[in-house]
């Protein structure tokens, strides 16, 4: 989340009159993330409904022939018990709206907050949460290939340039280079999937003590493996914020929680190592990208690539044996 485009008062109000929540009381913009612009939106609310919504402004990386996608996946996820929150639909029955040519959406708020350092409680929460959804699709009819997979990550590696990666660390582009042809070689195929998150970070999950009281931001949801959905998010929650530290009790309860709900299968359980290095080399690209383009002006925090090299690293150097004790 962030805000790039700026919405005056009168703005917010003429959009907010479109659904039937009441009228504008406040918004304020929400800095944290790179892709859309959101805002915290409080409304008088209508006949006892919900008072407080998401409002998102879908900036980048967002086809807006996609946006149906992503917004039908998150209420087929909330009918089915999922800690995901619904869209708001407009008076026409319309999910998101265009304003000035930017598609916009307003989504339930879910209390809760982000952890910066989780439990191992919260892990297994979060593992038992992932494969709920991951069972929940089963009858989602719609697909998306996944635009950020292994072909994106050759391609943004290209269009950033072998100049620009080094400015972020001189050896950055020999350590793409080297990850990427190995991945080519090694990523499995045929394992089980469906619709997946693919982005669940600390910061896309809301806890209330150690329940999951919300998975957020769909907008990287794809058709892929549950085993790399699984593998992103032991990547994002299994170490310190600085990617220095590995923290073993919260890998294996995240793995615990997971299997408490869908058990893996043993090739699921092998692919793991190189699936999760891949996982770590997704964000390395993606945010390099970011750290290059994102203008100096906007109001967002860049966050580090270099943060999942060393997870990459480590995926690399403990890979092999880091996943056998998974129960």
């Amino acid at each position: 989340m962030a805000v790039y485009t700026h919405l005056g008062a009168e703005d917010l109000a003429d959009l907010i009159a479109h659904y039937d929540v009441g009228e504008l009381v406040s918004s304020k913009g929400i800095a944290e993330g790179v892709s859309n612009s959101n805002w915290l939106i409080e409304t008088t609310g209508n006949s006892g409904a919900n008072t407080r919504f998401i409002l998102t402004m879908y900036e980048r990386r967002i086809e807006l022939s996609d946006l149906p996608f992503f917004l039908d996946l998150m209420d087929h996820l909330a009918a089915k018990g999922c800690p995901v929150p619904r869209t708001i639909h407009d008076t026409d029955g319309a999910n998101f709206r265009l304003l000035d040519g930017k598609a916009v959406a307003l989504i339930e708020y879910l209390p809760g907050v982000s952890v910066d350092h989780p439990t191992a409680g919260q892990a297994r929460s979060v593992g038992r949460a992932l494969a709920q959804n991951h069972l929940a699709v089963a009858d989602f009819k719609p697909t998306r290939a996944n635009d950020m997979g292994l072909a994106a990550w050759n391609e943004i590696t290209a269009r950033c340039g072998d100049k620009a990666l080094a400015g972020i660390d001189p050896a950055l582009p020999s350590i793409l280079a080297e990850h990427l042809s190995s991945l080519e070689t090694l990523w499995p195929v045929d394992l089980p999937g469906g619709v997946v998150h693919c982005d669940l970070f600390p910061d896309n999950v809301l806890m209330l003590g150690e329940r999951v009281s919300g998975l957020i931001d769909f907008y990287f949801s794809a058709s892929d493996a549950f085993a790399y959905d699984l593998a992103v998010t032991h990547a994002a929650w299994s170490f310190d914020n600085g990617g220095h530290t590995f923290r073993s009790e919260i890998a294996d309860a995240l793995i615990e929680g997971y299997e408490s709900v869908r058990s893996l299968s043993n090739y699921e359980r092998e692919c793991l190592p190189v699936l999760a290095r891949g996982a770590a080399i997704r964000f390395v690209t993606s945010r390099a990208e970011d750290w290059i383009s994102t203008p100096a002006d906007a109001l967002v925090t860049r966050k580090d690539p270099m943060d999942f090299v060393r997870r990459l690293e480590f995926y690399d150097r403990n890979g092999p044996t880091l996943f056998e004790g998974a129960t």
